[in-house]
């Protein structure tokens, strides 16, 4: 059996899919301002450098350290009441046709994202994709957060865990597709036969060319519920503490690096 991998944000999502939530969580009271403008900073850095493990590993250690003992519950409501408003303009057009494409050519689908699960499969069920792999993060027995990571998948914890899958559901990755934006995913990309770098950064467009994989370009977003049927949420939706400081900033530093870039 063959299968196709996709990277979430910027890849299947035209925004980083924390973004999305970011004014749901100020409103919420999960935010101050404060940690807005501190996350605000290494998101800038984050957006007009680019990724790096060390970079992202950083940031991730920061916002588990500020969700320690948020109640689960109430990440939850906030984000159940959010999710049919917050997804609607992000989807990539070019994705949704690769996904439906894959599908009737008998392959498997996922999305493969370090977000957290709890954002990941309410977006997966919307796509009709197969499965997911996604972040978790650890929760006591009171439904808090610990402040630690059960599983972060990221960069060669994603190919390890498509491996894994690869095992359990027979399939053959020298004939599956696997889709990334972004040279922290390199490792994604080589595990199988077809890697194409979607909307690639500068290191992973050159390494593309260099390797000579597929490129593609996806540049039409669509309102998802004018795309595909919108399926009941899960009522257990529950966002873990790898997004939460981050998300407000995100949204903020999407707006204001369009602001500094000009209109394209």
């Amino acid at each position: 059996m063959e299968a196709a991998f996709f990277d979430l944000d910027k890849t299947v999502i035209a925004r980083a899919s924390i973004a999305a939530f970011g004014h749901t969580f100020y409103r919420g009271g999960l935010i101050s301002r404060t940690t807005v403008m501190r996350a605000l900073a290494s998101q800038l850095v984050y957006l007009h450098l680019g990724a790096s493990e060390q970079k992202l590993a950083k940031i991730r250690d920061s916002v588990l350290a500020l969700t320690r003992g948020w109640d689960q519950r109430e990440v939850a409501r906030l984000v159940r009441e959010a999710l049919d408003d917050v997804v609607e303009p992000i989807i990539y057009a070019e994705a949704i046709e690769l996904i439906e494409k894959h599908h009737a050519a008998g392959r498997k689908t996922y999305i493969v994202s370090a977000s957290p699960e709890e954002i990941v499969q309410p977006l997966a069920e919307y796509l009709a994709v197969d499965g997911t792999i996604a972040s978790r993060a650890v929760v006591d027995l009171d439904g808090r957060y610990t402040g630690e990571m059960a599983f972060y998948a990221y960069g060669p914890y994603k190919a390890q865990s498509m491996r894994d899958l690869a095992v359990v559901e027979d399939i053959d990755l020298s004939e599956s597709y696997a889709y990334s934006d972004s040279y922290t995913d390199v490792r994604m990309l080589e595990v199988v036969g077809h890697p194409i770098a979607v909307n690639p950064d500068r290191v992973l467009a050159r390494l593309a060319r260099d390797r000579g994989w597929e490129v593609a370009q996806f540049t039409r977003p669509v309102r998802l519920r004018d795309r595909v049927p919108v399926p009941n949420l899960p009522t257990t939706a529950a966002l873990t503490g790898v997004t939460v400081a981050a998300a407000g900033a995100a949204t903020l530093a999407w707006r204001y690096s369009r602001r500094l870039r000009g209109p394209s």
